[in-house]
């Protein structure tokens, strides 16, 4: 099963960027997450709500948006030129911006459920030992949430690998720049070409499969509750 020059590129730069996107997610998901799972804030419910908002908007909305707010003509768009920043749309950059919002909820629900599951009597046991907030997260919260960290860079990771509509809406499918695997599968089936298509998707397929399995085999409850795509049940 041989591969172009086309194909290889395509895969390159999708593995750049599910590893980056995923990278800065679970590094800026963190606090959210720890937030969201320990507030009773009245800025909970409409920030959590904005947070799970990818899982149920069109792909096409999300990319619509993101195209006109960073574009030359918005605000955004005319602060980023006034230092020197080109458009973003049409960029990897870009790319790495949408992706991160189209997959935020991926990485931040399965570590808001571990979180809000911690040991508490682990963590007030610290505090009386005189450990403070930072100290705690990181000698307590962090090594009892090892499954949610997993469970949340694989999803990200997968998740971003597999996007198609907000990759195209903000990248345009530009070889070599932003033309990820799920686009260059679009561009062969509009091109008609079937048997490079097919290459490409059975890889696809093989990946879905080879990283789902582990997130199976290491969870004792079903994936759903990590991901919480449903409201939890006392």
């Amino acid at each position: 099963m041989g591969f172009s020059d086309s194909d290889l590129t395509a895969i390159i730069l999708t593995i750049r960027l599910a590893a980056i996107v995923t990278a800065l997610l679970v590094l800026l998901g963190t606090p959210l997450a720890w937030w969201l799972a320990r507030t009773n804030s009245r800025f909970k419910a409409p920030i959590g709500a904005i947070t799970t908002l990818p899982l149920v908007l069109p792909p096409t909305v999300i990319g619509f948006y993101l195209l006109v707010a960073l574009g030359p003509q918005s605000p955004t768009g005319e602060l980023l030129l006034f230092f020197g920043i080109g458009p973003l749309p049409f960029t990897f950059t870009g790319l790495v911006i949408a992706s991160m919002i189209y997959s935020l909820p991926f990485v931040v629900q399965p570590l808001q459920n571990v979180f809000s599951d911690l040991d508490e009597q682990s963590l007030e046991a610290a505090s009386s030992l005189g450990a403070g907030p930072i100290d705690r997260f990181f000698s307590v919260a962090l090594p009892l949430s090892k499954r949610g960290f997993f469970v949340a860079g694989i999803l990200g990771f997968a998740h971003t690998v597999g996007e198609f509509g907000v990759v195209l809406m903000i990248g345009g499918n530009i070889p070599g720049e932003t033309q990820v695997v799920s686009t260059q599968i679009y561009t062969y089936v509009e091109s008609l070409n079937y048997e490079a298509a097919n290459k490409l998707s059975a890889i696809m397929l093989i990946f879905s499969l080879a990283i789902l399995l582990p997130l199976y085999a290491i969870q004792a409850q079903p994936l759903r509750r990590l991901v919480h795509l449903r409201p939890k049940q006392d």
